[in-house]
């Protein structure tokens, strides 16, 4: 039996999207699924059918949308994205057949005016309202020790930046906090289900084995027949 194909988005400006999609990549492959690496958002999208998971490990936007700070704005003819209507119903049908979604990070600013992306999601960065302090350590605490995702997970430490103030298209439960601020949670919507981690900004990040082992079960459970 052929593997189970999962549709990683990557690529951007301000990360290395290629060390840390490869991070992905080799949890992915620990699961026995076939990743497929797209930078192209729309060829990621279409090539969902069939797909048992999409895993958004990107920076991708419109780079216009209220706020945007110049230094992207000037760039927005070149970079900015938005995904075409048939990408959007691809991604629609994907969660309608059940299929998995996970965020990494940056997916929160990716797709600011596809507003089912952020609904999907559960939060969404806003300019001029989110932010993020430097890269630096970070003391995350686990916020429901009974939830399948961080069960039996002691808090830890990690390099990485913390997303301040998202802004939260619906209620979510946090599963990982910092500074009160939500790291992880998960839900289900559209039929499918979503898990949103705001960590891994870097490959450091993937090495604590606490985080390691949390986005191993987040692609475990979205997954899951």
């Amino acid at each position: 039996m052929a593997p189970r194909r999962a549709i990683v988005l990557s690529g951007g400006p301000t990360h290395d999207f290629p060390a840390t999609t490869a991070c992905l990549v080799g949890l992915l492959e620990e699961h026995g699924l076939a990743p497929e690496v797209h930078e192209d958002v729309d060829a990621g999208l279409r090539a969902l059918p069939g797909a048992a998971l999409l895993v958004v490990n990107a920076l991708r936007w419109t780079m216009a949308g209220p706020g945007t700070p110049d230094r992207y704005r000037t760039r927005a003819a070149a970079e900015g994205v938005s995904p075409a209507p048939d990408a959007r119903a691809a991604f629609d049908a994907h969660l309608g057949a059940g299929g998995g979604v996970l965020g990494m990070h940056t997916a929160s600013i990716c797709f600011d005016d596809w507003p089912q992306w952020a609904a999907a999601l559960g939060g969404a960065w806003r300019w001029g309202a989110s932010s993020h302090p430097p890269l630096g350590p970070v003391a995350v605490a686990v916020a429901a020790p009974f939830h399948r995702l961080v069960t039996g997970v002691a808090d830890f430490g990690i390099e990485d930046e913390v997303y301040t103030d998202l802004e939260h298209a619906t209620a979510v439960d946090p599963l990982l906090v910092a500074d009160g601020q939500p790291l992880l949670w998960s839900h289900e919507h559209g039929g499918g289900r979503v898990v949103y981690d705001a960590l891994g900004h870097h490959p450091p990040s993937y090495d604590v084995p606490e985080h390691r082992e949390i986005v191993r079960r987040s692609i475990a459970w979205l997954v899951a027949a």
